[in-house]
């Protein structure tokens, strides 16, 4: 390329700033491109400690976070607020993650300025629109606005071909990975107050997303008790999500019990430490069931369904759903049966090999020099 293109990364939330982070950093590095980094703020303090720890800063921050914000909230003031950074700043190229709303409203105001999208972590499926949610239509609605697609899995460019997407469809590996095998190198810590992780068999929980809120959120609650109560061996650790939609009834349920220890959200280097540590994980996240297979940890999915069945087929992750009574007798098979435990924890990671930043700079390099 004989001129700089200038490409912009647009990020919102914790998981999209960890996603990013080894994109940012090699597009830092080229000399063949003038990048800027612009935050939404949907996820402030959370995103803040993930730019500190990969060393990154953003060049704008539209600040958007507000209090009970709504789903049309972050998705009309990014929109505003995009659409003027992109008439003054004219991108090359418009980088966005996933299936937040960020991404999608980040989407839709390039496409509205006529700017090219590049989608890291393209053509991840459920198949059912309301499951999970807004996820789901999200990242089906920006594959229809966009020039490169970059899938992690081989299944996820099969659901775009599907799709019938226009743009070009590449497989790179999930970014995730790189971020992961960058911050584990250098052997995080996970202090816990109170947590003695050589005493117990610490089982790492999460949950957050919108469709375990009020009865399934309680269930699940229910299914961590009974574990507790069959395994004395055992302790949870559960880093609350700020939404008190669902940290209220998680401290009203499990705050009490003597080998709960909820904490408040751990920072992304404590997060890959507190994996690292655990005997397997009980979450709702979808990074993680992406992560834990790294660092040989298996995953019990607190949900219905998932966009990563790569992960199940693979054996890594298997899905329980939010019945107490399933969720209790998964995990009792991972702590009384090691061959099953040995299985999921050898299985191989279906989602990469930490090299997938470098592919993305250099399909968009071959984007622009043809």
């Amino acid at each position: 390329m004989t001129n700089k293109k200038r490409v912009c990364i647009i990020l919102g939330t914790r998981p999209e700033a960890i996603k990013l982070a080894p994109v940012i950093q090699v597009f830092q590095k080229s000399p063949d491109f003038e990048l800027q980094v612009i935050l939404t703020g949907q996820h402030r303090e959370m995103v803040e400690q993930v730019m500190q720890l990969f060393n990154l800063k953003a060049d704008y921050d539209l600040e958007i976070m507000q209090p009970q914000q709504s789903l049309s909230d972050i998705t009309c003031r990014s929109l505003r607020g995009l659409e003027g950074l992109f008439i003054q700043n004219k991108p090359d190229l418009v980088l966005v993650q996933g299936d937040t709303t960020t991404a999608f409203a980040a989407s839709l105001a390039a496409f509205y300025q006529k700017i090219p999208v590049g989608h890291v972590e393209a053509g991840l499926r459920t198949d059912e629109l309301f499951n999970p949610y807004p996820e789901e239509a999200n990242r089906r609605l920006i594959s229809q606005i966009t020039q490169l697609h970059f899938a992690p899995t081989t299944l996820a460019v099969e659901n775009l071909q599907r799709s019938g997407v226009l743009g070009k469809i590449h497989l790179t590996g999930n970014t995730v990975i790189d971020a992961l095998l960058y911050v584990a190198a250098n052997t995080p810590a996970c202090d816990v107050a109170g947590l003695n992780w050589d005493e117990y068999r610490v089982l790492l929980a999460t949950v957050h997303r919108r469709e375990n809120w009020g009865e399934p959120l309680q269930a699940i609650a229910q299914g961590f008790l009974q574990i507790l109560d069959k395994f004395p061996d055992t302790a949870l650790l559960l880093p609350l999500h700020r939404n008190p939609t669902v940290r209220e009834p998680l401290q009203a349920l499990l705050g009490n019990h003597p080998r709960v220890f909820l904490t408040e959200p751990l920072d992304y280097a404590e997060l890959v430490g507190a994996i690292g540590r655990s005997h397997f994980l009980l979450t709702d996240s979808g990074g993680l069931q992406e992560e834990a297979p790294s660092l040989g940890k298996p995953v019990l999915v607190l949900r219905e369904t998932t966009e990563r069945p790569e992960a199940v087929t693979a054996g890594t992750a298997k899905l329980v759903g939010t019945d107490s009574k399933t969720i209790a007798s998964a995990a009792s098979e991972l702590l009384s049966n090691p061959v099953a435990y040995d299985a999921m924890a050898n299985a191989i990671n279906p989602f990469g090999d930490g090299h997938a930043a470098k592919r993305i700079l250099e399909i968009v390099q071959n984007y622009f020099a043809s």
